[in-house]
């Protein structure tokens, strides 16, 4: 009887170990794992691309932990001889919750990081621009999407050593697989079509057209029956089977500058979380009927998002407001909003990422990493103020030191038009008009821009030094290669 006791005792140790290890019953886990209550063991990581960094968030009480540091801010990582990480940009993590795996476009890198110590562990480098990294359901293969170039690389899941590469059309964008480990779906970024893939034998046994050439994000339900994928360039989201013949289930209309989408399941049912970057939104949709069940006003400019391992929030960051905001999933509803590092991407939320201590070893503060400057721009002739959801473009100005990495989020421009951000010397757009970045729109009249310069001590009041020259941020159409009439402006964000 006493051996009996001990056996089942033993027994139920293992079974409640197995679970601490294993993927929880929500994405990118299936709906039969248990699923893993809120907790100080687990983790919010977020990929920072203009401070080469990664925010470590405790979601239990919502407070960061500090930055794992992979590189630094501009200009030093200008040198030819620079050995850290650039563009920190793409996450995904094992299914032990043990290692997140961290790419970095500029550097072609993916950093294998400890969970419980931060600590980088390896460092393997691909081919050119690779945007995101994630483990197979057993952890054997990492798959890489080498976004650059035509083919994914499949990294041996215990040394991080590349032992093969999928060919696939040009420019991968991101990798998802099915719960139960039988597909990798890959969608594009450069070509109209997502390829399904076996993952026994590396094969492609599918292809999906995509509505689009420009997918940078794909996710799967936890019950093995759906993939959803969006399209940045004309802000549609799809949906289609993910059982063979693979076939087009439904297209949404969600929106300028639609970034990732992922799954929830919760008391209410099985829900798509989709961020909609030129409406600073993220939308909500059953994953049964397709209806949309709420829109929720996030911040500028939400990027990357993932859900708690119980399904009862969703962490969302904002690339533009340099913030991680938590929602209830049952009420979608904001309950925090933390302050992070630059320009956050990727978002991964890890159960049970720090079995033991405080997690804080090899972190640093966040410093420099979270200062920037947040200015709107509006339509000529409709006012000198504006608040954030208002506003069609958001400008954020991430500090480097002297200089700042500029970013808009740009939308409510006419399509496949070319433009310029400049600057003007008028606050109505009047005046000499000098060019920072000439850009052209998407399909949906869109854009992201970048410029690298001095820029805030120009254009924000009260930051210059007595004798510079007060100019303001415009928008203009591009005629005959010269700035037109400015269509949007610079305004006071109001109060």
């Amino acid at each position: 009887m006493k051996h009996t006791s001990l056996l089942t005792s033993a027994l139920t140790m293992a079974a409640l170990t197995a679970a601490q290890f294993a993927w929880a019953g929500q994405a990118p886990g299936s709906s039969s794992d248990p699923d893993i209550p809120v907790s100080h063991h687990d983790r919010v990581y977020a990929a920072e691309q203009f401070s080469n960094t990664v925010s470590v968030i405790d979601p239990a009480d919502n407070r960061v932990v500090g930055v794992i540091r992979l590189g630094d801010p501009s200009p030093g990582n200008f040198s030819p001889l620079y050995k850290g990480q650039l563009l920190v940009h793409g996450m995904g993590y094992s299914p032990d919750h043990r290692t997140i795996a961290v790419v970095s476009i500029g550097s072609n890198s993916v950093s294998f990081i400890d969970t419980q110590t931060n600590a980088v562990k390896h460092v393997t480098y691909v081919g050119r621009s690779p945007h995101e990294a994630f483990f197979t359901p057993d952890g054997k293969e990492v798959w890489v999407t080498v976004r650059g170039e035509n083919y994914v690389a499949v990294l041996d899941g215990t040394t991080f050593e590349e032992k093969s590469r999928i060919t696939v059309p040009a420019g991968p964008g991101m990798q998802i697989f099915s719960p139960d480990g039988k597909y990798g779906y890959v969608c594009s970024s450069f070509n109209p079509e997502t390829e399904v893939i076996s993952v026994a034998d590396h094969k492609i046994v599918g292809t999906v057209k995509q509505a689009s050439p420009f997918c940078p994000d794909i996710a799967a339900t936890p019950d093995g029956k759906q993939i959803w994928f969006t399209l940045k360039d004309v802000g549609k989201t799809q949906v289609f089977d993910a059982r063979p013949p693979f076939g087009l289930i439904r297209t949404l209309d969600t929106g300028p500058i639609t970034n990732h989408v992922n799954i929830v399941h919760n008391a209410n049912g099985t829900f798509a979380y989709v961020t909609v970057g030129g409406l600073n939104q993220v939308k909500v949709f059953r994953t049964d009927d397709f209806s949309q069940v709420s829109t929720i006003s996030v911040g500028n400019l939400p990027h990357g998002l993932w859900p708690s391992g119980d399904g009862s929030r969703i962490y969302v960051g904002l690339e533009n407001a340099d913030a991680m905001t938590a929602i209830d999933t049952l009420t979608n509803r904001v309950i925090a909003t933390v302050p992070i590092g630059q320009a956050p991407q990727a978002v991964t939320y890890v159960p049970n990422a720090v079995p033991e201590g405080d997690g804080t070893q090899n972190l640093q503060p966040l410093g420099l990493a979270g200062q920037s400057t947040h200015l709107v721009l509006v339509p000529v002739g409709s006012g000198k103020s504006a608040d954030v959801a208002s506003a069609p473009t958001t400008v954020a100005l991430f500090d480097q030191g002297l200089v700042q990495v500029l970013q808009a989020a740009v939308t409510g421009l006419q399509p496949k038009q070319p433009y310029v951000l400049a600057l003007a010397d008028n606050a109505d757009g009047t005046g000499n008009i000098e060019a920072l970045a000439n850009f052209m729109t998407n399909p949906a009249g869109s854009a992201i821009v970048n410029a690298l310069g001095q820029i805030r001590q120009l254009v924000t009041p009260g930051v210059g030094t007595a004798g510079d020259r007060h100019r303001y941020l415009v928008i203009a159409p591009q005629v005959s290669g010269k700035p037109g009439a400015p269509v949007q402006v610079q305004a006071l964000l109001a109060s």
